[in-house]
């Protein structure tokens, strides 16, 4: 396939590996994490790592959005679902997420109405057609999936549709990156920047790594081409700034049109991340202009007892401290047919790459 196959091509990718080996001899060691799960998992589709000299550790961070969505949440949507006349619609990959006591899958097993949409418009058809029930859907992602939810509550407002809202789990990137930096436990001395996210952000809500932590970091595509030429630009980094490899899609201003839909809608929060914790302004809330499509207003779910699995090292896992392989159930108790975590469920999970890729 032209313009996909190119960045593919096995001889390119080995001069580039060649090039990094050559350039990280006889230097120092450098761990680098890449923060967006679609990167996670070319690393292990292509086989990545095995390019690398062993001076280059690559760690997975919380780039996952289903991984980084706590239990609190699940347990809130479950708590929703199981009212009268609700119509849940979400993502196919939230539906294994296993939550405190419960899932969406056993729970739709078991009768209650959740229904798995591709776009946020169809969730607002299924609203329009059923204007004796009530229908949430279950808002969840970074920068990327934000626009597009907005858009949703927006085109809701305008239209008069009343029976359609939205349990808002957004989360924002750059701050948790700052939480990660700080932590002791890791030594991380750059960063892959996420592509997807940096699309809507541009490249400038990163310019803090740089100048306050002194990380290098490049925002990459997601071909092993891109990856490995992301990489060896880190490594060839002077001093610490924030690079543009994705430059055919990415731009340090970002998408300004996608960002003025988040800003009307949302506005900036505290977040709960999984295995994190809870994270000043790294994630978004719909503003009381909005409250009537705001599902956490609508129902007040309380979320009772909400806890983590046990056994489960998700949360060291999305903070990069462990892998996969540190977890007495990976590949036994949880595997992708019956998860006990949500880095097992998620295309862009961690323990799922190691689980399908990693040998």
């Amino acid at each position: 396939m032209k313009y996909v196959d190119e960045f593919r091509d096995r001889g390119l990718m080995r001069k580039l590996a060649d090039a990094i080996q050559k350039a990280a001899y006889g230097g120092a060691s450098y761990n680098f994490m890449e923060v967006c799960g679609t990167h996670t998992m070319n690393i292990f589709r292509y086989g990545l790592r095995d390019l690398l000299p062993d001076s280059i550790k690559l760690i997975s961070g919380p780039g996952c959005p289903v991984c980084v969505t706590p239990n609190d949440y699940l347990d809130k949507a479950i708590e929703i679902a199981n009212r009268k006349n609700v119509i849940i619609t979400t993502f196919g990959d939230m539906l294994k997420v296993p939550g405190s006591h419960s899932s969406l899958e056993k729970e739709r097993s078991e009768g209650r109405e959740i229904r798995i949409v591709y776009s946020t418009v169809d969730a607002l058809g299924i609203a329009k057609k059923n204007p004796d029930k009530e229908v949430v859907f279950l808002g969840i992602g970074f920068e990327t999936t934000a626009p597009t939810i907005a858009s949703s509550i927006l085109t809701a407002e305008g239209e008069g549709i009343r029976n359609y809202s939205v349990l808002c789990g957004h989360k924002t990137m750059p701050e948790v990156m700052g939480v990660l930096v700080g932590d002791k436990k890791l030594k991380i001395d750059g960063f892959l920047l996420p592509g997807h996210v940096s699309a809507v952000t541009g490249s400038k809500p990163y310019l803090f790594l740089a100048k306050r932590y002194l990380k290098r970091c490049v925002i990459s595509g997601f071909e092993p081409m891109d990856i490995l030429q992301s990489i060896l630009m880190l490594i060839e980094q002077n001093r610490p700034r924030i690079e543009i490899q994705y430059s055919r899609i990415i731009s340090a201003d970002g998408n300004v049109l996608a960002r003025k839909a988040i800003n009307r809608v949302f506005e900036k929060a505290s977040s709960n991340w999984r295995g994190i914790g809870v994270v000043e302004n790294s994630g978004l809330k719909i503003r009381k202009g909005f409250s009537g499509h705001d599902a956490e207003i609508k129902f007040r779910p309380k979320g009772h007892s909400t806890h983590e699995r046990k056994g489960c090292i998700c949360g060291d896992v999305l903070k990069g401290i462990k892998t996969p392989k540190d977890c007495r159930l990976f590949g036994k108790a949880c595997v992708p047919e019956k998860p006990v975590g949500a880095c097992m469920v998620s295309s862009e999970g961690t323990c799922a790459a190691y689980y399908k890729y990693g040998s």
